[in-house]
C-alpha cells in the first residue's frame, strides 16, 4: 500500500489549497478514504472522510462549510479541497486507509 499526498504549501488566510492522494496497492474504489492533520503540539484529528462510492462524506466541525473531500476512483486519487483557510488550519495533513498512511503534507497560513 502507497499513499502519496501533493499540494501543501504557504497560503495567506482566506485562501485556497487542494490537496491530492494518489493511492495504490489496494482495491482503492471500495476504500473508505480519510484525511487527518496534526498541528505542532497538538493530536492528530481526523478532518474528513469519504466512502468507496463517494456518496457519504464526514467532517469535522471547524471545517464544515470550508472543506470538500471527494475522489476519482478512476485515478485512484482522493482530495482534499480547502477555502477560507484560517491560521488555525495549519498543520500537516496526512492521507489515510486503515493502517496506512501518507507521509503527509504541510499546509500553513500565514500573512
Amino acid at each position: 500500500v502507497q499513499l502519496v499526498e501533493s499540494g501543501g504549501g504557504l497560503v495567506q488566510p482566506g485562501g485556497s489549497l487542494r490537496l491530492s492522494c494518489a493511492a495504490s496497492g489496494f482495491t482503492f474504489s471500495s476504500a473508505i478514504m480519510t484525511w487527518y492533520r496534526q498541528a505542532p503540539g497538538k493530536e492528530r484529528e481526523l478532518v474528513a472522510l469519504i466512502t468507496g462510492a463517494g456518496g457519504t462524506t464526514n467532517y469535522v466541525d471547524s471545517v464544515k462549510g470550508r472543506f470538500t473531500i471527494s475522489r476519482n476512483n478512476a485515478k485512484n486519487t482522493v482530495y482534499l479541497q480547502m477555502n477560507s483557510l484560517k491560521p488555525d488550519d495549519t498543520a500537516v495533513y496526512y492521507c489515510n486507509f486503515g493502517i496506512y498512511w501518507g507521509q503527509g503534507t504541510q499546509v500553513t497560513v500565514s500573512s
